[in-house]
Parts: C-alpha cells; structure tokens; sequence
C-alpha cells in the first residue's frame, strides 16, 4: 500500500447556521488538529440575520487563517471539504456555503453538506465512551431528543415552539443582560434556591416554552419577584421537563446512555439533572467539553469524514442551503 493511502483523510470543517463562526479541521484518526470559533455578541438585540451574516463576512477569513496556523497545515493538505447546510438561518448558512464551495473549486477538493443536528451527535460519539445514546440536544433553536433507530436519526420528542436556547435568551434580553444570556442566567441563578412556582409544560414527549417565556415577563414586570428567584425557578423547571422527556426515551428506545449535545448542554445545572437522572436509571450520561457542545467546525469535520467513508460525494450543484432540514429525513 502507498503511503499516500495510508494517511488520515483530513477534513476542514465550515459552521455558520446561526451566531457562530467556525472552523474545525479534523482528521478520520479522531484527532482535532483546530477548532476556532467566533461567536455574534450584542447588549441590546437578539441575532438579526443580516447583521450576523455580516460577522461572518467579516471574520472568515482571520478564523479560517487561524485554523490553518494551528493544525501546521495549508489547503493543499486537506482532503475533504465539509459545511453545515442546515439546518440554520439562510443568511448564515449561505456564507458558510459559498465560503466551502469556493474553496473546493479554487484547490480540487471534495465537498460534503452535513446536517448540523446530527453532527452534534456523532461528535458527541466520537470524543465519549457513548456507544448507541439518546441525545438530549439543547441549543438555541433545536431543542430535540434523538435516538438512532432503524437506520435512520429519529426525533422523539421535540418543542412544539421555541428552542430552549432562545428561551433563555429571549427572558435574557427581556431582563437587559443582552445576548447570550444564558451564562448570564446561569450564574444569577446559583444565587438563590427559592422556587417559584412556573407552568410545567410536557406534552407527550413534546415540550413547550412559549407560555412559560410569557409567565416569567409577567412576573418579573411585577417587580415582585427578585431576578435571582426567577432565573432560578426557569431553570429548575425547563431542565426537569427536558429530562423527564429524555427518560422516557431513554426507556422507549431500551437505551442506557444518555449524551448532552448543544449550547446549553454546558449549562452545569442541566448536567447534574441528568447525571442524576442516569444514575438512579443504573445508566450513564455523557457530557463534552464546553468547545464541543458550542456550534464549532469539529464536529462538521467530523460528520463530514464519516459520511465520506460511508460513500457519499456531492456535486457543487447538490450544495444548495437546507434551513429546514429535519434531523429523520436521511437514511444512514
């Protein structure tokens, strides 16, 4: 065999769905040669998808520069080209798009779209001891429980409104602590142990936010309530509904391992509710490093190499944006 052929294929990976930027190159070894990110910050609004693409825009090319001086390596190294194609904010899926087309034209390189959900999962996979898991994924707009059954990723319960991630965010911006926010209510929450009483809102294996989003600005524009309390109870009530909903899909699907995927999957009150969850269930739960439950281009290069060693190839045509791409619509 050549020694060309028994090298690791190397991916570049592109994230861009949302208010991240960033850039994994990864290789099929499993070691992260880089991962750097930027993220869209504001004290005043949410994410305007306009305005983020345009952080984008403007910070590709230092992250992509950046990337490359970490992992010693130029784009004549690499051997694969993967990007998030949704789901995501069409805006800023299609920087990451033209940026990953334009540069598997300009040096001959492969190209792969991958679904960013999934690869919130298979990163999870590869960086744990997690065999077959449940993932509780809990990021800005996704807030989903998925399972790998019958060749395919299948939702098993999901909210019905808004992502858990844009609740917190969207209470943050309500209370001025600006965007994100959920670090901010993170730590105002461990502040305080008193419980106010929040609707409790599981549907089946569904969750909703919306009213209880509704609820909290009621409260809080009481001013009967301290910050502290509030932040506190939302917390204690949203991670106990995303736990009961993972458990029993835990149970549906006969499973014994649990992986935290997703932005507030770093959120260290969540992960104590769910270490707890699994060890009562004789279980495991399984968390990343903080870099990796982030939006990053790891884990697009990652989900990117394992597709290309399953056989699939994309034409520059077939890479078109999926902004309301379901995590069950491929086979696997």
């Amino acid at each position: 065999m050549k020694d060309e052929e028994m090298k690791p294929l190397i991916a570049f990976g592109i994230e861009s769905t949302a208010h991240t930027f960033g850039i994994g190159i990864v290789d099929s070894d499993k070691r992260i040669l880089a991962n750097v990110r930027r993220a869209y910050s504001t004290e005043q609004e949410g994410m305007i998808p306009a305005k983020v693409a345009d952080f984008h825009i403007k910070n590709a090319e230092e992250i992509i520069r950046e990337a490359l001086t970490k992992a010693n390596l130029s784009m004549k190294d690499i051997g694969l080209i993967s990007f998030s194609q949704g789901p995501g904010m069409g805006h800023c899926l299609r920087v990451g798009a033209i940026i990953a087309r334009s540069l598997a034209l300009k040096y001959k390189i492969p190209i792969i779209g991958v679904n960013h959900c999934i690869a919130h999962l298979e990163i999870g996979k590869a960086l744990t001891e997690a065999k077959d898991p449940v993932l509780l994924y809990a990021s800005g707009a996704n807030t989903q429980i998925i399972a790998f059954e019958s060749n395919r990723y299948r939702i098993f319960g999901e909210s019905l409104d808004i992502g858990v991630g844009n609740f917190i965010d969207a209470f943050a911006r309500y209370i001025k602590l600006g965007f994100p926010g959920g670090p901010k209510i993170e730590a105002l929450a461990k502040q305080s142990d008193n419980y106010i009483m929040l609707p409790y809102v599981v549907k089946g294996m569904d969750v909703s936010f919306g009213g209880i989003l509704t609820n909290l600005k009621q409260k809080y524009d009481s001013g009967m309530y301290k910050i502290e309390d509030l932040c506190y109870s939302m917390q204690e009530t949203v991670f106990a509904m995303l736990i009961e909903v993972s458990e029993r899909a835990m149970a549906h699907c006969r499973k014994n391992e649990l992986l935290l995927g997703g932005g507030v999957a770093c959120n260290k009150r969540l992960q104590e509710m769910a270490e707890k969850m699994a060890t009562e269930r004789g279980a495991k739960a399984y968390f990343l490093e903080n870099q990796f439950n982030v939006d990053n281009g790891a884990m697009i290069a990652w989900l990117g190499i394992l597709e290309y060693l399953r056989g699939k190839r994309q034409t520059i045509s077939e890479t078109g944006i999926r902004p309301y791409w379901r995590t069950d619509e491929e086979e696997y």
